[in-house]
């Protein structure tokens, strides 16, 4: 029996061009929230921050990215194909100026796009302008991509985690099971998004545990803002969302509620929870 909000999250096909998309979209109060997920990952990521606003009746969409989870896929990827397949996922839902919320390489899109169109807010986490990748990753993709995937399926390897006492049954926790997912991750390699001058209120959230995008690079991001605030989850790691999901709803909250960046977090940071940066 699935979780009540893996059931809603399931959603539906939706045809963008040439390509089509799994959406979950729940009407609700203004501005809409789309909930963009990074490479590897599928639109589950976000099934705390969706529970928490579909329940609040904020209107919400989570989506797999081109090439991940359960939608099409590109015979080339890029990153301005993502922002495209964003910019008429809106057009379809009729929804404007946006709050993203956005995780690891979905950041990238979701400065793309807010660079780009009037947007109300952005959570950036774990995600930043340049030098993204870390020099493990690029070996480590060409080799699932050349079917590295399919000796993490394999038998053996699935009876090990099966017997592991961290696994569960949430989707989110599955690694792609074919080649597409390592195959576009490329497309975001090399990326540098330092030219555009974002304006609109953003969040940048960071896990002090991190390796892959460590708080000092949310404080280049932050920097590079101009109306910005930081915070660090110091017992975090990589997929904030998940490891610190109240954090993250409370943050969406506070934009949604009250229009804040700092204010609202002084009980957090004061109780040692996240650290203002």
């Amino acid at each position: 029996m699935l979780d009540p909000a893996v059931q809603s999250l399931k959603g539906s096909i939706v045809r963008l061009g040439s390509v089509d998309l799994q959406v979950a979209y729940s009407p609700g109060q203004a501005p809409a929230i789309l909930l963009v997920h990074g490479g590897l990952g599928n639109r589950f990521n976000w099934q705390n921050q969706w529970e928490f606003l579909q329940s609040r009746d904020r209107a919400v969409l989570a989506y797999d990215l081109a090439g991940h989870g359960e939608s099409g896929r590109y015979r080339r990827y890029s990153v301005g194909r993502h922002r495209r397949d964003l910019t008429r996922l809106l057009h379809h839902f009729s929804l404007e100026q946006p709050i993203l919320c956005c995780h690891s390489y979905g950041v990238t899109i979701g400065l793309e796009w807010a660079a780009r169109h009037p947007t109300t807010a952005m959570i950036a986490i774990a995600g930043g302008t340049h030098n993204l990748t870390p020099w493990w990753e690029v070996p480590l993709m060409k080799f699932f991509a050349a079917g590295g995937y399919q000796i993490y399926h394999s038998s053996p390897i699935q009876q090990l985690i099966q017997r592991s006492p961290s696994e569960n049954s949430n989707p989110s926790s599955d690694l792609p099971s074919h080649a597409h997912p390592y195959e576009a991750i490329e497309s975001f390699w090399g990326y540098d998004g330092r030219r555009h001058a974002l304006t609109c209120p953003t969040v940048v959230i960071t896990g002090g545990r991190d390796p892959v995008f460590p708080p000092m690079m949310g404080d280049q991001l932050a920097a590079h803002l101009s109306s910005s605030v930081h915070l660090t989850v110091p017992a975090s790691g990589h997929s904030v969302m998940v490891e610190a999901p109240n954090l993250v709803n409370q943050a969406l909250w506070q934009l949604l509620h009250r229009g804040e960046l700092v204010e609202s977090w002084v009980d957090l940071v004061s109780n040692g929870w996240v650290t203002d940066r």
